[in-house]
C-alpha cells in the first residue's frame, strides 16, 4: 500500500549559480520512483528496503538577490517546471529569515512535509526519501545527521570537523538536547511542527536559527528522529560560514540556555 505525501524542499540561495540547476534537477528526479532506504532504526542489521510511499517533491528556491544570477536561473527553472517555485528577496537577509519565508509559503500552500537543505550539495537529495519516510510514522522532525551510526563527513578539514563537534557538544550540554546533530540544516518538518511555533518570536537570523528551531521543537515535545547522511564539503562556490556567524551561534546557545535554566528554576520553586 502506498501513501501520498505532499512535500517541498526549501533551498535558500546566495551566489549558488554553479549548483542550483543541478540540485533542483536531482530534487525533481526523486518523484515517485522506488527509493532504496536504510534499515529500520529498530533493526540496524536488517537489509536496505524500498520506500513504500509516493513522494511528490517540489522545490522552493529562496534567493537573496544573488549577484551571480542564481535568482534568474531559478526563474528559468520555475518557468519550465510547475513543481519549482521561487521567492526573491531584496538582499542577503540571513539564513533563518530565508527559512521562515519558505515555511510561510509552504504552510500557505498546504504542504504536509517541509524540508530544508543547503544548495551546495553538502546535503544530497538522495537522502530525502528516507527522511520523509521516517516522518510518516516515527518522528515529527527528522534531521539528516552526520553523527549517528552510518553518518559521517567527506572532504572536511580537521579544524572544521573539530568546530562542528564542539558546537554540537556545547549546544547539547547547555540546552539539554538529545539530538546527535544539533547544527544540521538538512531537516524534514511535519507541517504541525511549524504551525505550533511562533515564527515571529525567533530571534536568530543566521545559522544559529537552526539551533533555536531545534530547541523550540524539543521544548514543544515533538518527536525528533535522525537519518544518517554523508555530509560532503562543497565542491563549487564559496562557503557562507563566517567568524561572525560562529559568534552568533555561541550567543544563541547561551541566550537559550539562560532561558532554560530560569524556567527550570521557576518550576523547581
Amino acid at each position: 500500500m502506498t501513501s501520498e505525501s505532499k512535500s517541498i524542499v526549501i533551498v535558500p540561495t546566495y551566489n549558488e549559480a554553479e549548483n542550483i540547476r543541478l540540485l533542483v534537477a536531482d530534487i525533481l528526479a526523486i518523484g515517485c520512483s522506488p527509493q532504496t532506504l536504510p534499515p529500520r532504526a529498530a533493526d540496524p542489521a536488517s537489509s536496505p528496503r524500498l520506500a513504500q510511499s509516493c513522494f511528490a517533491v517540489d522545490a522552493l528556491v529562496v534567493d537573496d538577490n544573488s549577484p551571480d544570477g542564481t535568482g534568474q536561473i531559478a526563474d528559468e527553472l520555475a518557468a519550465r517546471y510547475s513543481s519549482v517555485h521561487v521567492r526573491h528577496r531584496t538582499g542577503k537577509l540571513g539564513l533563518g529569515t530565508a527559512y521562515i519565508a519558505g515555511f510561510r509559503y509552504a504552510l500557505a500552500q498546504d504542504y504536509d512535509r517541509i524540508l530544508t537543505m543547503d544548495a551546495d550539495f553538502s546535503h544530497h537529495p538522495r537522502y530525502i526519501p528516507a527522511m520523509i519516510e521516517k516522518s510518516l510514522d516515527e518522528a515529527d522532525l527528522v534531521v539528516g545527521s552526520r553523527y549517528v551510526r552510518g553518518g559521517g563527513t567527506h572532504g572536511c578539514t580537521l579544524p572544521r570537523k573539530a568546530l562542528s563537534w564542539a558546537a554540537n557538544a556545547f549546544a547539547k550540554t547547555v540546552l539539554g538536547l538529545q539530538t546527535a546533530d544539533c547544527t544540521a540544516g538538512f531537516r524534514c518538518y511535519r507541517a504541525e511542527v511549524l504551525t505550533s511555533i511562533d515564527l515571529d518570536s525567533i530571534f536568530s537570523s543566521g545559522y544559529s536559527f537552526l539551533i533555536e528551531m531545534l530547541y523550540k521543537c524539543h521544548r514543544h515535545g515533538w518527536r525528533i528522529g535522525e537519518v544518517p547522511i554523508l555530509f560532503e564539503n562543497r565542491r563549487r562556490g564559496a562557503s557562507k560560514i563566517s567568524q561572525q556567524e560562529i559568534t552568533k551561534a555561541m550567543y544563541t546557545v547561551l541566550r537559550l540556555g539562560t532561558q532554560r535554566f530560569r524556567s527550570l528554576g521557576t518550576r523547581d520553586a
